[in-house]
């Protein structure tokens, strides 16, 4: 479904399992800077108002998953540490089309989005299916659903909107860059690393 290229190899899980702490804070931030997106579309699309309007619900569940992230971190003992820097995301980042029509540069956030959404499902499954703390287990199994739900609402946007585009094909090309980007990761505790 998500059409991703490059699994994550399960040993990711192992290197996850070494340090709690340090997935969760990056997870904790992960969300935030989900919740940052959703309001960065609708700061700069404005005039798409069923757009704003699921921008904003997700803005908030985003929001309430930086909650519960914070509230596993609290109920550990542990503290949430300092925001880390996600380089896979950056690299994202720059494949994005920039200078070109706003369309584009809508069409080409909403699939960024939406393959960040794709990876952190795929990713959450691995630890709902691996991860030896049972509660962590069910956690990620419940975000995991969130995840996808979140992936076919930016997928579906790009589609609605796409005014001539060939969604498909930019799809299939953000999925092979993609897989050359997650190719250097997965040696880190963080949910993109």
């Amino acid at each position: 479904m998500l059409g991703l290229k490059l699994a994550t190899d399960p040993r990711w899980v192992n290197i996850v399992e070494k340090n709690i702490e340090e997935i969760l804070t990056d997870h904790a931030y992960c969300e935030q800077k989900a919740t940052s997106n959703a309001i960065y579309l609708i700061v700069n699309y404005p005039e798409y108002t069923d757009l704003v309007t699921d921008m904003v619900k997700l803005a908030k569940e985003e929001l309430e998953h930086f909650e519960m992230v914070h509230e596993k971190i609290k109920a550990r003992g542990l503290v949430l540490g300092r925001e880390r820097k996600d380089e896979y995301v950056g690299e994202l980042y720059t494949f994005m089309r920039k200078g070109h029509k706003r369309h584009i540069a809508m069409i080409d956030r909403l699939l960024f989005s939406a393959l960040i959404e794709a990876r952190s499902c795929e990713r959450f499954k691995l630890l709902s299916e691996q991860i030896k703390d049972e509660e962590l287990k069910e956690f990620y199994r419940e975000l995991m659903i969130s995840e996808a739900t979140h992936y076919t609402t930016f997928i579906g946007y790009a589609r609605k909107y796409g005014q001539g585009e060939d969604i498909d094909k930019r799809w299939q090309e953000f999925l092979d860059y993609e897989a050359q980007v997650i190719s250097k990761y997965g040696k880190k505790e963080t949910i993109h690393g």
